[in-house]
């Protein structure tokens, strides 16, 4: 019998994969609700990895959804849940790809190709693609913020001895600092940045191909409207 998606959504929450499958593989929506909420960012992001389009992969979740949910009867507790549905999402992620006429190439025959367009493709040099250039116009602009924080008896060494390439004896003389001074003053500053650039890569990538939760509620929303659009006859089980 269809629940509806609100009725009991949160108390699923705790619930094992397996159980959680096997409620909506007999047409409990709310089920099947708690799976793609517990499920929406993980798989999002391996669609939006092979589309490379947010849109795009929203529509590629929402397929691959809807084709989950009818194979769920064919799930067995014995693999993770989770892996099965990234499964299904790569499988319709690379169906729209070769639908729209892009050549999809495992990675072990792209390495080893002679095809002219996939050679060309694999050695273009990507300093010259607009998105590499506005990357690194990003990349420059976070170099020179941690550069700036670092403390003043380090910034002038670094900027002098890796900015400028100066010699340790060059930036000796025109600072008057022993050259052992700059030698620990620059692997020191050096150290600085690399933790601070480390850190704020951390938190862009938590950040990466965000999945907010209006994107999320969208989705699981979509998903739910188109499968019980027909009634309980549209639920796997019902």
């Amino acid at each position: 019998m269809y629940h509806p998606p609100h009725a009991i959504s949160e108390p699923f929450h705790p619930m094992p994969d397996a159980d959680l499958a096997m409620r909506a593989a007999r047409g409990d929506a709310s089920a099947f609700e708690a799976i793609m909420r517990r499920n929406n960012r993980l798989l999002f992001r391996t669609a939006r990895s092979i589309l490379k389009s947010d849109a795009e992969a929203e529509d590629a979740l929402q397929e691959a959804y809807l084709r989950a949910w009818r194979a769920l009867g064919s799930f067995r507790a014995d693999a993770k849940l989770s892996t099965w549905l990234v499964r299904i999402v790569v499988n319709e992620a690379l169906g729209r790809l070769r639908q729209r006429g892009a050549q999809v190439i495992p990675l072990d025959a792209a390495m080893n190709s002679t095809e002219p367009d996939t050679l060309a493709s694999m050695t273009a040099d990507p300093d010259d693609q607009p998105e590499r250039i506005a990357m690194r116009a990003e990349l420059r602009h976070l170099m020179e913020a941690r550069i700036d924080l670092l403390p003043d008896a380090f910034r002038s060494v670094f900027m002098l001895r890796a900015v400028e390439e100066m010699s340790v004896e060059e930036v000796a003389q025109a600072l008057g600092l022993p050259e052992a001074t700059v030698r620990t003053r620059f692997f020191r500053a050096r150290g600085l940045l690399r933790e601070g650039l480390a850190s704020d890569i951390d938190v862009a990538l938590g950040d990466a191909f965000a999945f907010d939760g209006a994107r999320c509620d969208r989705i699981v929303a979509a998903v739910l409207a188109h499968a019980t659009a027909g009634g309980e006859d549209a639920l796997p089980g019902a």
